[in-house]
């Protein structure tokens, strides 16, 4: 069994695909797979680390604007895809892949479209309520569409051929325990508050949470305090944190990271995740029955996150908090309010227990194991 897996751009694009690809490999020791993604992103990190091969193609994402900028970005784009389908078909004829999974991200069209034009099946997986774009453009000719959410189906053009599978998360955020985290992470008795607004970090969540450091400095850190900058965050993050008169070299309450590599073990030890809403994360989130702050991005495409983060608290599941009313104030008070509710998360727990899937990866892999099978 030959298996490829496209994803890329952020982890929530790359995380659902190794989580398929370790199972798969459970099942099947001796099966080939290789990840094909997009030059200068996260997967040149997280693929490798998860012990898989990876290929990497050039890649551009698509502008909506109308501007002369934006026509020049969409015609490189163009070109970029082009050339993408033709190095995958070059991939493919040497790799010889039984079926090609994208699970999102512009790095999975390519391949995607190449596996199509080669009679190969093909699976897709969409993470967010509302499809992205390569799902669209993917999804016509997909053997198979599979969607983490019930209301996510009507969009499709061909529902007969979409299942609702849910959103593959790690074994580990599943079946970690959080007294060994919390140990492993050497912690002491006071909650754990984890922060992270993505791969790429968010200046404006950065700016909040760096104002949040000055808040527990003033209240005698009364919890421990976890937070990724993101790649362009820990530029600038740490001087700007020194600048509100918390040194993170110092202050040993604060742990300021790039990027969280061991998340599920930080996830499984928290008492609240203050985060971005992204589909991938919102799941994590509910494989770890944690407590959390849902700031949904303004910048994202139709607005999905906030989509996502509502499914999330009109069941009681989150808090959700907008980015705009988001200061470090308000934030403060949100997590105090959490920490000091017992009752309260663990009604939020109970009711993530009730929407997650906890064998989305399962059903995933089942459904590439009959398209082998074709």
């Amino acid at each position: 069994m030959n298996l490829i897996f496209t994803c890329g751009g952020t982890a929530g694009h790359i995380n659902p695909a190794i989580a398929v690809a370790n199972m798969m490999k459970e099942r099947y020791p001796q099966c080939r797979i290789l990840f094909i993604g997009a030059t200068g992103h996260m997967e040149e990190k997280l693929v490798p680390q998860a012990g898989y091969e990876l290929k990497c193609l050039p890649g551009s994402g698509l502008s909506r604007g109308r501007n002369l900028a934006a026509l020049k970005q969409n015609a490189h784009a163009v070109k970029c895809v082009v050339s993408a389908v033709g190095q995958c078909k070059r991939i493919f004829r040497d790799f010889r892949p039984d079926v090609v999974i994208g699970t999102g991200g512009y790095a999975s069209f390519p391949a995607l479209r190449a596996a199509q034009s080669m009679g190969i099946p093909t699976c897709v997986h969409e993470s967010n309520a509302l499809p992205g774009l390569t799902t669209k453009m993917a999804a016509n000719k997909a053997s198979r569409v599979l969607v983490a959410f019930p209301e996510s189906v009507s969009h499709y053009r061909h529902p007969e051929r979409v299942e609702v599978v849910g959103m593959p998360v790690r074994r580990e955020f599943i079946f970690t325990d959080k007294e060994k985290a919390r140990k492993e992470l050497g912690l002491d008795s006071r909650p754990l508050v984890v922060s992270a607004f993505g791969s790429n970090g968010a200046k404006a969540m950065n700016e909040a949470v760096a104002g949040l450091f000055r808040l527990e400095k003033d209240a005698l850190f009364p919890f421990r305090h976890i937070h990724a900058t993101g790649r362009f965050g820990w530029e600038w993050m740490p001087d700007l944190v020194r600048s509100q008169g918390v040194d993170p070299d110092v202050d040993t309450s604060i742990d300021l990271r790039e990027y969280i590599y061991n998340m599920a073990t930080v996830m499984s030890a928290a008492d609240v995740i203050i985060s971005r809403a992204g589909a991938s994360t919102c799941n994590e989130i509910g494989a770890c029955g944690i407590p959390s702050i849902l700031i949904p991005s303004p910048n994202v495409t139709n607005n999905h996150q906030e989509k996502n983060a509502r499914m999330l608290s009109d069941r009681g599941a989150a808090v959700l908090l907008l980015e705009k009313d988001c200061t470090p104030q308000r934030l403060y008070d949100e997590i105090t309010a959490l920490l000091n509710d017992r009752d309260a998360r663990e009604r939020m727990r109970d009711s993530l227990r009730q929407m997650v899937r906890l064998d989305a990866t399962e059903r995933i892999c089942d459904i590439v194991e009959e398209l082998c099978k074709r």
